[in-house]
């Protein structure tokens, strides 16, 4: 694909300054065999990370289009989600031993070597299949294109949410005419709503569900609250740092705030205490299907705008074609069809709490009549994403240096202003290292759309 290709000692050698979990085996590969047994002309290999849900959700899909499609017999594998996924896919790409089609996160295809362990899609082909560059939010498809070639596939974008009981926001007159909680446009605001809930809410639960002590969550709240600021990352080039120090402090004191006001209980079950009549709780929107099943009174929206921009976190479960070596041919053609039909009949997935990528979906009687999903569907066109870089992306070395970070902020073991500037350190520190993926830096990977 235009670039000499790694080989597995390469990249196990490259990998080693990561963090790796789980076995380095391919138990999932297989040999396909089984997909032809009912005596279909194509396999497809197609691997995921979807449990739970999610991937009852998947599954019925591929059901669907195995009904539709029964000349093409589709071989799903679902692996350990995070880090031993990414190893996995990144040793079946490099030693040409790769599944015709994966997922990832969109946030980590810039680290994952395109054109090396990625092979780009045939964009007349996805067209021809119904799917193309129009239907999709322009931000959000720009994501997946590196060096001006489409590496991956958007499905869904998957934001952090504010949950809310309308049951104790109604006894607080916190509630519009439509039902829905009042707008927030302050930090001031919003603290005055945590105020008024708190007044009404049971006694012995926290009145909102914060995952303080967990850098993931503290790290996609980060980034959401620092966009709404306007706050930058690196310039264009991606040679200079433009991280704010100042904007992010105000950040930092923002979620200190909620621990010091009393309005967290840290460690506290952040799910357990919203279902038992906590207020509110930050949440990714696959807590949908749980607090749905509880049949709770509640509603969800984006994180509220407290510094005056609309601005939530958002990830990006993408369809993406690992790279092998002589790609093409009806197995290619398979690939690029069943994505094609998954991202269009994206319907049963928007039940997991996702929001579809192919925006014609969002326009349907179905989809709109969804609740709570009808509500925060606007968050598609408000996305605080990370930076365009190698060591970006969900469990990405990013998260991995900086969650941990923001989380003694917000616990108090480290001051705002101080944590600030180790960000801003850290951030210099890695836009200098090189992606051991392919041993080039962040200005060298064509990682700029």
């Amino acid at each position: 694909m235009g670039r000499p290709g790694l080989s597995r000692r390469q990249l196990l050698a490259g990998m080693g300054g990561l963090t790796v979990a789980g076995s380095f085996g391919f138990a999932a590969l297989g040999t396909g065999a089984d997909a032809l047994a009912s005596g279909a002309d194509t396999r497809v290999r197609y691997w995921n990370l979807f449990s739970g849900g999610d991937g009852a959700n998947m599954i019925a899909m591929l059901d669907a289009f195995r009904a539709q499609y029964p000349d093409i017999a589709v071989k799903d594998s679902t692996l350990q989600w995070g880090n031993p996924f990414y190893t996995k896919m990144a040793m079946a790409a490099a030693g040409d031993r790769a599944p015709e089609l994966g997922v990832m996160h969109v946030g980590r295809v810039a680290g994952f070597s395109p054109g090396r362990l990625l092979d780009p899609w045939d964009i007349g082909l996805l067209a021809e299949y119904g799917v193309r560059e129009q239907d999709f939010n322009p931000a959000l498809w720009s994501r997946g294109v590196i060096d001006g070639k489409l590496y991956a596939l958007p499905l869904d974008i998957h934001v952090q949410l504010c949950f809310y009981r309308k049951d104790v926001l109604r006894k607080a007159d916190l509630l519009g005419d439509d039902g829905r909680m009042i707008p927030v446009g302050s930090t001031d605001e919003w603290f005055d709503v945590l105020k008024r809930a708190k007044a009404v809410q049971k006694k012995g639960l926290q009145t909102i569900g914060l995952w303080t002590n967990d850098q993931n969550f503290q790290w996609w709240f980060f980034v959401a609250f620092y966009s709404q600021l306007g706050g930058e990352w690196f310039d264009d080039a991606r040679t200079e740092v433009l991280f704010d120090t100042d904007k992010a402090t105000r950040v930092l004191e923002f979620l200190r705030q909620h621990v010091t006001d009393g309005y967290v209980i840290p460690g506290a079950p952040t799910g357990e205490q919203f279902v038992n009549g906590a207020p509110f709780t930050w949440e990714g929107n696959w807590s949908v299907p749980v607090f749905s099943g509880a049949e709770l009174d509640y509603g969800a929206t984006p994180l509220p705008p407290v510094f005056g921009k609309q601005a939530t976190h958002a990830e990006s479960h993408a369809f993406v074609l690992p790279h092998q070596a002589d790609r093409g041919g009806a197995p290619n053609e398979a690939a690029h069809r069943l994505a094609a039909y998954v991202v269009q009949h994206a319907q049963q997935w928007a039940a997991g709490g996702h929001i579809p990528a192919y925006t014609p979906t969002l326009t349907t009687d179905a989809y709109q009549k969804l609740t709570p999903q009808n509500e925060y569907v606007s968050a598609m066109d408000h996305q605080a994403t990370e930076p365009k870089v190698w060591f970006a992306g969900s469990t990405g070395v990013l998260a991995q240096d900086l969650g941990p970070v923001v989380v003694s902020s917000t616990m108090g073991s480290a001051k705002p202003d101080a944590v600030a500037r180790r960000m801003k350190d850290r951030l210099t520190r890695l836009l200098a290292s090189k992606n051991p993926m392919d041993g080039r830096t962040a200005a060298e990977g064509g990682a700029a759309a």
